[in-house]
């Protein structure tokens, strides 16, 4: 019976993502002709509705027909007409879905930090390069000490994403892991943490020292599964145990805007600091659970 009902939520995400693909693609047709980038952004706010309504067909289809057991606690006075720097914990698919189901409308539509394989998925990769997603190559290590010219291009991404939120307001999300949890993952990174992954600052750092000051805050999320493996098929087939969601605001502290995470080895290693002793606070809120 739950495969079933994971084969009829399959349906309905592939039906919507079909009805609302028709207004998608013609707008993404016109801003691919449109002259000027004053015009492009009026496109690109009909973009961002039609990705909005989207959202919430899906969402409300997942509440009435799969009916999560979402226990979510959020600050007052969220606005779509704020900035905000989302980050969390990543533990499935479902994550997405969890953070939208609660945040969607309440704070400006949301910007994720994608691979670059992400952009070939059907129809969703294109609504996603349409709305400006920041794709992220990711080189590995190696790579970039063999050609330290790669390390710019994640970069230079990012800093097109925050050109973008000084036009209209923003809520850009990372998963700050960079990959989902698993305890293969955590023990082959030698991770200190019991419930998460090291943290990767780079990204959330250069979006901070671009953009600290026009930031509203940042939302730090923390998810929790009863189900200690969670899966995005369990969701659509209804298995999913109990999650917990807790949003806190924190503000963007001063020194982040003062200086550059890359060009400056203090900075850098004062917010590896910062980063480290949130992921340790979230940790310890994972365990008592």
């Amino acid at each position: 019976m739950s495969t079933l009902k994971g084969l009829v939520s399959v349906l309905l995400l592939v039906i919507t993502t079909l009805f609302w693909s028709v207004p998608l693609i013609l707008l993404t047709l016109l801003k691919l002709i449109t002259p000027t980038r004053s015009l492009r952004l009026i496109v690109l706010r009909g973009l961002n509705g039609v990705a909005l309504n989207w959202i919430g067909c899906n969402l409300w289809w997942m509440r009435h027909w799969l009916q999560p057991r979402l226990e979510a606690t959020l600050p007052e006075r969220l606005s779509p007409e704020q900035r905000w720097l989302v980050i969390s914990n990543h533990r499935s698919w479902t994550d997405i879905f969890m953070l939208l189901m609660v945040l969607h409308r309440r704070i400006p539509m949301p910007r994720f930090f994608l691979k670059q394989q992400l952009i070939w998925v059907p129809i969703v990769g294109l609504a996603w390069w349409a709305l400006e997603y920041p794709f992220m190559r990711r080189y590995s290590r190696e790579q970039i000490e063999r050609n330290p010219r790669l390390a710019h291009i994640d970069r230079q991404a990012t800093e097109r994403m925050c050109e973008r939120a000084r036009e209209m307001p923003i809520a850009i999300f990372n998963f700050v892991e960079g990959t989902r949890f698993t305890p293969a993952k955590r023990d082959a990174q030698n991770s200190p943490f019991r419930h998460l992954l090291r943290p990767k600052a780079g990204g959330i750092a250069q979006v901070l020292s671009l953009l600290g000051e026009q930031l509203d805050g940042i939302l730090d999320v923390t998810l929790h599964y009863a189900n200690p493996r969670p899966t995005f098929w369990g969701f659509l087939c209804g298995r999913e145990g109990p999650i917990t969601l807790e949003a806190r605001h924190r503000d963007v502290p001063a020194w982040m805007l003062d200086s550059s995470y890359h060009d400056d080895p203090h900075y850098k290693e004062r917010f590896h600091s910062w980063l480290n002793a949130l992921w340790q606070e979230k940790d310890q809120a994972l365990e008592s659970r």
